[in-house]
């Protein structure tokens, strides 16, 4: 797995979370398992391990709300990327930022391992695994999750409405 070339800000916070490649430190900290693979038609996003109490309106990049596994041979977890995830239930007021760059979303839900009801903005970034389609882009061409007992092959949520002026809407980080 070819590591990506990172700028010294995102250096600085994989570093930090480089104790997580192991699932059992993650588990360890809080960060609970939703056993499903993601998948899109153009490239995957992996198993997802959301802690639920880092969840608010605002990002700490020290402390991501999700880490992104890929599944590997005879069950395997390997760390590939982080996810920020600001539900608007939060009551965030405007669209985050975070790395100079702006959140997707928001968004529906990713059904089926998300209700299609929680709206939300995230931002992912491919911290341990080079991707080809960009750093900041959701899915990763190069993760799959052929073999994984739970694999979801999902459709891009759709954008929904956020009633405050200053955040519009935005679908540019999932799959078409």
């Amino acid at each position: 797995m070819r590591a990506p070339n990172l700028p010294p800000e995102l250096v600085t916070v994989r570093d930090a979370l480089a104790k997580y490649q192991d699932p059992r430190a993650a588990i360890r900290d809080g960060y609970l398992s939703t056993l499903g693979c993601v998948e899109y038609p153009v490239g995957g996003m992996g198993v997802h391990f959301l802690n639920p109490a880092l969840i608010g309106p605002t990002v700490d990049p020290m402390r991501p709300q999700i880490l992104v596994y890929e599944p590997g041979p005879r069950g395997t977890l390997r760390l590939v990327a982080a996810e920020w995830f600001v539900p608007l239930a939060t009551g965030v007021t405007e669209r985050p930022t975070l790395f100079g760059r702006p959140f997707d979303g928001p968004m529906a839900g990713h059904e089926p391992l998300m209700p299609a009801a929680l709206h939300h903005y995230d931002l992912h970034v491919w911290l341990w695994k080079e991707n080809p389609a960009g750093l900041f882009n959701a899915t990763n061409p190069g993760v799959g999750c052929a073999g994984h007992p739970y694999a979801e092959m999902e459709q891009p949520p759709p954008t929904v409405a956020h009633t405050h002026p200053a955040a519009p809407s935005r679908s540019g980080g999932h799959a078409p």
